[in-house]
């Protein structure tokens, strides 16, 4: 999903299109999003109102928050579930990945389900993804890549380090934005997976969490700091007693020549420790040709 957002001062385009599958061309437009209550939709975070502030037994809130990458490489691996939403035109789309990420070699593996046009009616192979520092490795990129073969997208030259565009927020990108985190509420404990996790709301900085992000993460995140309308990120923040980061929701908000276009994020955490085989395609699996303009996929960004 590429959302080709604004610059500051201009000079970028400002539309709303989601590049994996040209998502946008089924529903058309571009308006907020809402919540449907399940992994990826609000899921009664309540956002939007005002957090009631109490006591955090684990510390300091920001600096709780902070911590989420460092303990998350720490632990090594997760498997994961993601979701992205937005809005159109009344109609609601939602892509959905799963699979696994290692945090230490910065490695994953993630299929990405997309959604059937309004009508309900056509169907899209899902995308596998691998993630890599600074790459993003795409198979089922869209229309005339060849089935066999890769679209590689260096992630540092994307306007939004690839915060949006692979249909999935880079898990390791999720964490390193926390480095970024700022005015943190501690709301209150919840249960998540049977598993017990403190509730955190706040504000990430994207240009504060690229000076702090570690040298592989570095790159893409200063990327988007400099694409961004606004380095303002509210987020939803879920950690267990242990400080691994099991949920956050990102939401993102996009200038365009219209009403401001907002992206909800959201990814969730499991079997920490979880082996996470990723083989990155050699240099003759990769695809360098032009992809298709058509309902499978806009152009390569």
């Amino acid at each position: 999903m590429v959302v080709r957002q604004q610059r500051r001062g201009g000079g970028a385009l400002a539309v709303c299109a989601l590049a994996v599958a040209g998502v946008m061309t089924l529903v058309g437009g571009c308006s907020g999003p809402g919540g449907d209550g399940k992994d990826g939709g609000d899921g009664g975070d309540g956002a939007g109102r005002r957090a009631v502030a109490v006591d955090d037994p684990a510390g300091p809130p920001v600096a709780v928050v902070r911590r989420a990458a460092e303990k998350l490489t720490g632990a090594g691996s997760a498997g994961t579930r993601t979701s992205m939403e937005t809005a159109a035109g009344g109609t609601r789309v939602t892509i959905r990945g799963e699979g696994a990420y290692d945090f230490r070699r910065q490695l994953g593996r993630i299929k990405v389900v997309l959604p059937k046009d309004a009508a309900g009616s056509d169907e899209h192979r899902p995308i596998k993804e691998l993630l890599a520092p600074g790459a993003l490795y795409m198979k089922n990129r869209g229309a005339g890549v060849p089935a066999d073969k890769w679209v590689r997208i260096d992630t540092t030259t994307l306007e939004d380090g690839n915060l949006v565009t692979g249909g999935v927020t880079d898990p390791m990108a999720s964490a390193e934005l926390l480095r970024g985190a700022d005015e943190v509420t501690y709301v209150g404990t919840t249960e998540l997976a049977g598993v017990t996790v403190r509730h955190y709301r706040g504000v990430a900085d994207i240009g504060r969490a690229a000076r702090a992000a570690s040298p592989s993460s570095r790159g893409a995140l200063g990327a988007a700091a400099k694409g961004f309308s606004t380095d303002s990120v509210p987020f939803d923040a879920y950690l267990d007693d242990e400080g691994l980061l099991r949920k956050v929701r990102h939401r993102f908000t996009f200038a365009t020549e219209g009403p401001a276009v907002a992206v909800v994020s959201t990814m969730l955490l499991y079997g920490f420790g979880v082996p996470v085989p990723v083989r990155l395609p050699p240099g003759a699996d990769i695809y360098t040709g032009q992809v298709e303009q058509g309902r499978s996929g806009p152009e390569t960004p």
